[in-house]
């Protein structure tokens, strides 16, 4: 009787520590650090969405970005400025090499430019604009470096593009 009611316990103990274990790998983490941030993502976060909400969270003003890790999927996209739009394509199953970026503002939301270099299992590499990300197996470990001035994102012409505006009369 009582091996039968410590395997019960002992199942439900790891039952509800499995769940919570679960939870938590989509919930991003991170620490201040003296410039900025360490964020740990984990497997199947997205990348746009934590770190809008960290810099919404935190009120970054504006920052720059670093990072590597393991991608379940990127998507990267070259900018056709005949169309002036991107053709995207589609990664999965990536290591991350390198990971940059910075954060500004648009219309009160942040606004994130990322590039990076991901390679394949045969050691092909592969980069660009990075137009979505999810976290794979593993982790993605990012270094923030927060800035002191808010900065603006605005759009551009002819290019179309959306570009980090710096005030000039500083």
């Amino acid at each position: 009787m009582k091996k039968i009611l410590f395997l019960i316990i002992a199942t439900l103990l790891l039952t509800k520590s499995y769940g919570q274990d679960k939870q938590s790998t989509s919930i991003s983490r991170y620490v201040k650090t003296p410039t900025g941030y360490l964020m740990v993502l984990r497997a199947g976060d997205h990348i746009f969405e934590a770190m809008e909400a960290l810099a919404e969270k935190e009120q970054i003003p504006s920052a720059n970005f670093y990072g590597m890790g393991f991608a379940g999927s990127v998507t990267f996209g070259f900018y056709d400025f005949n169309k002036k739009q991107f053709n995207p394509k589609e990664f999965k199953r990536v290591e991350m090499g390198s990971l940059t970026g910075s954060i500004g503002w648009t219309k009160g939301k942040p606004s994130l430019h990322i590039h990076g270099v991901a390679t394949d299992a045969d050691f092909k590499a592969y980069g660009g604009h990075v137009l979505a990300m999810t976290v794979g197996t593993g982790s993605m470990e990012i270094t923030v470096t927060v800035h002191n001035e808010k900065l603006e994102r605005k759009v551009e012409q002819p290019l179309n593009a959306n570009v980090l505006q710096l005030d000039s009369e500083k």
